[in-house]
């Protein structure tokens, strides 16, 4: 804005001098016409005496060279000229001064001269005799004007064009200062310009609208951010060259990435194969799913194309961690042919148990034995059924049922009660020690968590074996221990040992008449209660699980 400031200033300067010197030279050059008429007119009758007095001979020996004379008879017919032969010249009669000098004496013209091809002035007197004596001279033309007063005008024009140019760069600087000293901050604040104030004014609203947006979009950002950044899914946003734009600190963690991947090609993060060829169909526009394995675990990917104007630009990857959903699908899986194995087994026992009676292919004194193992079948397929039904509720999270503050030790007592002729006819003792204490929990459940593995102790103790049950208050936790003398279970079974169906030892536990179901019914009621359940064990040497309920 400054330089257009300058180049206005100065070219308007520069238009007015030149203006100005046109003008004064047209008015000096018309002044000095008159001025030089008037000498003409003085000159003529001057000359037009002498030429009265002395005829023809005042023309010898004259030095005119400024002048041109010409003497001109009544006709028109040229007489004398004092600077071509007057024999070949026209006749002058119709020369407009030559005209107004025989009418009124005295006559004046301005013309440019054909003859001597330049402008001329021209005075002509009438004589008393009837003749005309004419006076020219060359009229002084602008350009020569000029070239005359070139020097003053040449100094002229350098002072003003300084003045111009000095003017020129403080008013600029004056005119454009209170523009660069607008404080955009606080524009009204300013002190400039009136005309500015309109302008200010709708700044100041701009911001407070600019304010208020960014405001609201940093808000949204942080929610957004926040909201990503706290998912365990994880989300990785790319542009259609396959560069990320934007990557969670879950799918860093999980991809082993750093801050600074942003910018950088997912090859260069993940040479996973299964990843890029997600990507790949993602950027030609296929939406795709797919499960693969990340950091040791499944991982399913949704990937779905960015659109904009019917075209792809960029590729949006979710992560989500599908290990626990494929396990459970697995143990769903398990679960469903193991109940249906565990059911099939009696069902085929009693059913041809029952088809030998039927038929009466059982001779009378064995009617009793397998009516009684027909019994002991369906009382199999009963305690599966229950515990089936128990872990369901458990699973559910035992919602149903009241907690409240128990005493475990009068609830191990009472379990270990009702198990003794279990132990009795398996020959194994037990014994219970510790002192009183209270948990807050279920009382149904910690009943059969105490149950349970005073039972499994019993059913896979040694004949002559000992189970022992303790209760006590250490450290701030309940603590209930079973240790049992019997066969123990080998180190490689311990992580699976509550896993639903389950058994170290199949045969043994069809024989003692165990579901598999005991111990994931424990597992799952500790969960219930927050509680830690350990395993110690030695293949021969017996079992310990303790159980530490926190206050």
């Amino acid at each position: 804005m400054t330089k257009r400031i300058f180049r206005s200033i100065c070219l308007v300067a520069i238009t007015v001098f030149s203006a100005s010197v046109i003008l004064i030279m047209g008015v000096l050059h018309a002044y000095f016409s008159d001025v030089q008429q008037e000498q003409l007119k003085m000159q003529t009758n001057l000359a037009a005496q002498g030429v009265m007095h002395e005829g023809m001979d005042y023309f010898k020996d004259l030095d005119v060279s400024d002048y041109r004379m010409t003497w001109i008879d009544g006709q028109g017919a040229v007489l004398y000229d004092s600077q071509s032969d007057s024999a070949g010249m026209e006749n002058h009669l119709e020369r407009e001064e030559v005209k107004a000098a025989l009418v009124s004496g005295y006559g004046e013209s301005r013309r440019y001269s054909a003859t001597l091809m330049e402008r001329y002035l021209y005075a002509a007197r009438r004589l008393p005799d009837g003749t005309v004596l004419r006076l020219s001279i060359s009229q002084n033309s602008i350009l020569t004007l000029l070239m005359g007063m070139v020097q003053p005008i040449c100094i002229v024009f350098a002072v003003a064009l300084l003045l111009s140019v000095a003017l020129a760069v403080r008013l600029s600087g004056r005119i454009v200062q209170p523009f660069n000293e607008i404080d955009f901050d606080n524009p009204l604040s300013n002190e400039g310009y009136d005309e500015l104030s309109p302008f200010l004014r709708r700044i100041a609203s701009q911001q407070r609208q600019l304010a208020s947006q960014r405001d609201a979009l940093e808000q949204k950002e942080n929610e957004l951010h926040t909201i990503v950044g706290s998912m365990n899914e994880g989300m990785i946003l790319l542009n259609e060259k396959g560069k990320i734009i934007s990557m969670n600190p879950a799918a860093r963690r999980l991809l082993g990435a750093s801050w600074e991947c942003v910018g950088l090609d997912l090859l260069s993060v993940s040479r996973n194969l299964d990843l890029q060829e997600i990507l790949e169909k993602t950027l030609r526009g296929e939406a795709c799913e797919k499960v693969i394995a990340l950091q040791g675990e499944r991982y399913q990917i949704d990937a779905s194309p960015v659109r904009a104007e019917d075209k792809v630009r960029g590729a949006a990857l979710c992560f989500f961690n599908v290990t626990e959903k494929e396990k459970a699908e697995q143990m769903r899986r398990e679960f469903t042919a193991n109940v249906s194995h565990e059911l099939k087994t009696p069902l085929h026992a009693i059913s041809g148990y029952a088809e030998l009676l039927k038929n009466d292919m059982v001779k009378r004194e064995d009617v009793s034995p397998f009516a009684g193992k027909i019994y002991d079948e369906a009382q199999r397929m009963t305690q599966l059924v229950e515990d089936i039904i128990s872990l369901s509720r458990l699973d559910e999270g035992a919602k149903d049922m009241e907690s409240e503050r128990t005493e475990l030790y009068g609830l191990a007592a009472k379990a270990v009660k009702s198990l003794e002729p279990e132990a009795d006819a398996a020959r194994v003792t037990m014994e219970l020690s510790g002192e009183p204490a209270d948990v807050e929990g279920v009382p149904q459940l910690l009943y059969s968590i105490v149950y349970n593995l005073c039972d499994n102790a019993i059913k896979y103790n040694r004949e002559g074996g000992k189970v022992a049950v303790r209760v006590a208050a250490e450290k701030g936790k309940t603590i209930l221990t079973v240790s049992d003398t019997g066969i123990g279970i080998g180190k490689e079974h311990w992580e699976r040992i509550f896993e639903r169906f389950y058994r170290v030892d199949r045969s043994h536990s069809r024989a003692v008449g165990s579901t598999g179901l005991g111990l994931s019914i424990v597992k799952h009621a500790v969960i219930i209660h927050k509680a830690e359940i350990t395993l110690d064990s030695e293949e021969g040497r017996g079992t310990t699980v303790t159980v530490k309920f926190p206050l």
